[in-house]
Order: C-alpha cells, then sequence, then structure tokens
C-alpha cells in the first residue's frame, strides 16, 4: 500500500511484544481498547513537506487580532513547555495558565460554529493513510476508541466531520468542550482545563461520545464509561514518551504502545525504542497498526 521505507518499524523487545499479543488475542476483542493522541498520531506531521496544523493551530477567529494575540502566547510559553530545567509542578501551573489565557481569547474574540467550520475547511490538517480503515475495523467489531487531545473536542469532531465525512458510534473525545448560545457564539469551556501535562487525569470523568452536530450538548454516553473499565487490554497509540501516560488512570493487564516518531528520528529514536512497543519512523502511515490490529483481533467471519 505504501512503500516500504515510510512504513518502516522498529520493536525494542520482540519476544515480549510477541507475548502482549498472543494475551490480547486470547482475551479476545471484548476485552480490548483503543486509545489514540490526536494531533501527530492520528494525523499527519506534515503535509505537501510542510509542517501540518494542529487542532488548536488551524483556528483562525474572525477577528485577526485575536490571533495574533494567541501567536504571541504560543511564542512566551511553548518554549516553557519543554524546558529540562522548569520543576513539572511549576510547568503544570504555567500550562494552565497558557490554556486558560487562550480559552479567554477564543471566548472573547467571538468565535462562532461557522468560524470553526471555516478554520477546518481553510486548514492543511489531514489524517494518516490507514486512519479510516483503523476506525472501520475497530467499529465493526465494537472495540471503543478514547481520543485524548489537549486541544479542543469540538475541532477534532469538525476535522472529523469534514475529511473522513463520518462519525463512529466507538469513538470518544477526552478533550476541552466548548459551550455556545443560541446564536452560535462561544460563551464558555466545560469542566476541567485539559492540558498537555494533565490530559491523562481526566481518562473516563471527561470521555465524551461525538456530537453530530456542533454545539450539541448531549453528553449522554453511547459507550458506558463503565464498561471501558472492564477492557483491561490496552493498544496506545501516541507520538510522545508523555503520551504513555493516557493509559495511567485506567488498571490494565496488557498494553502494546505504539509510538510515531515524526522527527529529529536519529536523536530521539534510542529512547522511543526503549519506551515503545513498536515505533513508526518518519511520519509512517496507519498500515502498520491496521495490521497489528487484525492480528490481535483475527476475523472470525466478520
Amino acid at each position: 500500500m505504501e512503500s516500504h521505507a515510510s512504513c518502516e518499524a522498529v520493536v525494542g523487545d520482540s519476544e515480549l511484544l510477541v507475548k502482549k499479543m498472543a494475551a490480547i488475542c486470547n482475551a479476545g476483542p471484548a476485552k480490548l481498547q483503543v486509545i489514540a493522541d490526536f494531533d501527530g498520531t492520528l494525523t499527519k506531521y506534515r503535509v505537501n513537506g510542510c509542517r501540518g496544523q494542529s487542532s488548536h493551530g488551524l483556528l483562525q477567529q474572525e477577528n485577526p487580532e485575536y490571533d495574533k494575540k494567541r501567536q504571541e502566547l504560543y511564542e512566551h510559553y511553548h518554549p516553557l513547555e519543554f524546558s529540562p530545567t522548569i520543576p513539572i509542578e511549576e510547568k503544570t501551573k504555567l500550562m494552565e495558565e497558557w490554556w486558560t489565557k487562550t480559552h479567554g481569547l477564543l471566548v472573547e474574540g467571538g468565535l462562532t460554529y461557522d468560524g470553526i467550520r471555516q478554520s477546518v475547511a481553510n486548514s492543511t490538517i489531514a489524517f494518516r493513510e490507514g486512519v479510516v480503515e483503523l476506525f472501520e475495523f475497530l467499529e465493526e467489531r465494537d472495540i471503543p476508541i478514547l481520543i485524548f487531545s489537549a486541544g479542543l473536542a469540538d475541532i477534532i469532531e469538525e476535522v472529523l466531520r469534514q475529511k473522513i465525512h463520518r462519525l463512529f458510534k466507538n469513538v470518544k473525545i477526552v478533550s476541552n468542550r466548548m459551550v455556545f448560545d443560541n446564536n452560535g457564539h462561544l460563551v464558555s469551556f466545560q469542566g476541567k482545563t485539559i492540558h498537555s501535562l494533565n490530559k491523562n487525569e481526566h481518562a473516563l470523568d471527561m470521555a465524551a461520545p461525538l456530537h453530530d452536530r456542533l454545539g450539541d450538548n448531549i453528553d449522554a454516553p453511547t459507550y458506558e464509561n463503565a464498561s471501558v473499565k472492564t477492557r483491561r487490554n490496552v493498544l496506545l497509540l501516541g507520538d510522545h514518551i508523555g503520551d504513555l501516560g493516557m493509559s495511567d488512570g485506567l488498571n490494565y493487564e496488557n498494553r502494546i504502545s505504539v509510538g510515531f516518531l515524526n522527527d529529529n528520528v536519529e536523536n530521539s529514536l534510542d529512547s522511543y525504542r526503549k519506551a515503545f512497543d513498536v515505533v513508526y519512523l518518519n511520519d509512517a502511515p496507519m498500515w502498520g497498526v491496521v495490521k497489528l490490529v487484525s492480528q490481535l483481533c483475527p476475523s472470525d467471519g466478520h
């Protein structure tokens, strides 16, 4: 489907991976769930040779002055997020501050449904090849997918609607969700702020099903959160070592972790190989994961 080079995979401990695969396969699909990061994991890191947009980064407000203000916040806080010298407690407070200010600017700048739709339509964000096939395979087998993101749930859903042209009944999103008034204007955000350093803590209490339309406020889960707790086997997909924390809230028995190493391969490969069970290099498509899942859930007449 793709050239071998673009699907290049590295396995740290193949014996351990085979053991985990056998345990998950034997337990069956009813015990499996998938936890995935969104930006740079489900989506491409590069699009047409340029850095692809993130779900937060693609947003354009009707008033460009507010885009500029959010960019200034990015330039101030982003280096702090990756600073090796700031203690984690302090860094967590800084991230909370950054996200709160950004959300405040989105409200103050008058964001609307139409603004979100238009931003997604104008964006270069794109899913990896194979993501649709992965979601369809899992949906057929009633295997839940939990998408974790420190971005914006409403934008992630709009990206699914516009780029894949459908939603999936087995997908839930753990992300920041907007509250709109009757005129489609953003007025606030629901619940706790999920930022890059705390997205693991909110797993099950924040998980909400996909909304059919922007502004739908029905949060009756299509998959009961309790049923996710009984699924003790996890396939985790991420593009940062920190994404491994996404399964912290779950008492899992077996976890296979897949890391997408999109950039800076030479310097990061060693740490990724130690952290993840399987590492895909250079912004690889999702076909390797599709194959892995088909081995974990061999066809039973579906």
